[in-house]
């Protein structure tokens, strides 16, 4: 899953990777591999576990924890180590309400400029579609969230890029989550990309916001119903 993120990261960046000290490796796994692990919700880490499992020492990893911690995705607990608690049904509704604000006016954005990336964003849900089932969910999500950066990177606001980019640890949690709840999930977020797709490629901002807004809430509603 790791190279996995490097290659979303050169490709969207254009260059190599950065080499990263031994606090963002920890910080890297961790928040790409072990919060969007379904099976790691409600999980206690401990930093000698942690230590032990991409062989590094417990000071950079005691130092991603607390970054991790100071963005509200773990919780610290004495004597126990860090609780990975399970989005709630309010984070998960404000996640998704944001979502919807900055997707949708992104889309407008760049229908309104011309800068729509038609291109990325069909070779992005051709990807997609190659990642079906189960054991590629991640890779699946992951891809997901790159589709709808992509459209928020085209408008141009580096401060919005970084806002939704920061958004991206809980909606890949989120997204995993939703997989693994609903069978037949994955074929209905196609189908729901490709109505976003097709409704930008068109030029049309209210069928836009009306597809961005029914695949938000689709999410939604599996994710609060599971």
């Amino acid at each position: 899953m790791i190279i996995f993120v490097y290659e979303l990261y050169a490709k969207q960046h254009g260059g190599p990777v950065p080499a990263q000290s031994g606090r963002e490796k920890a910080y890297e796994f961790l928040k790409e591999t072990v919060l969007t692990d379904p099976d790691m919700q409600g999980r206690f880490l401990t930093e000698q576990e942690i230590a032990d499992r991409i062989g590094i020492s417990r000071t950079p990893i005691r130092e991603a924890l607390l970054l991790l911690a100071a963005e509200d995705l773990v919780q610290l607990v004495p004597k126990r180590g860090a609780h990975i608690a399970p989005l709630s049904g309010r984070e998960i509704t404000e996640l998704m309400e944001l979502r919807g604000i900055v997707e949708r006016h992104a889309a407008e954005r760049t229908i309104e400029a011309g800068t729509v990336p038609v291109e990325k964003l069909t070779e992005l849900l051709e990807r997609q579609r190659e990642l079906m089932g189960p054991e590629q969910a991640k890779e699946f999500i992951a891809v997901d969230h790159l589709f709808h950066a992509t459209m928020i990177a085209a408008v141009g606001n580096e401060l919005l890029n970084r806002h939704y980019d920061g958004l991206r640890s809980r909606q890949i949690r989120a997204g995993v989550v939703a997989l693994y709840t609903q069978t037949g999930r994955q074929e209905e977020v196609l189908g729901e990309h490709r109505a976003i797709l097709d409704a930008v490629a068109s030029g049309d901002p209210e069928a836009a916001r009306a597809a961005i807004s029914a695949h938000l809430g689709s999410t939604l509603k599996v994710l609060l119903a599971g």
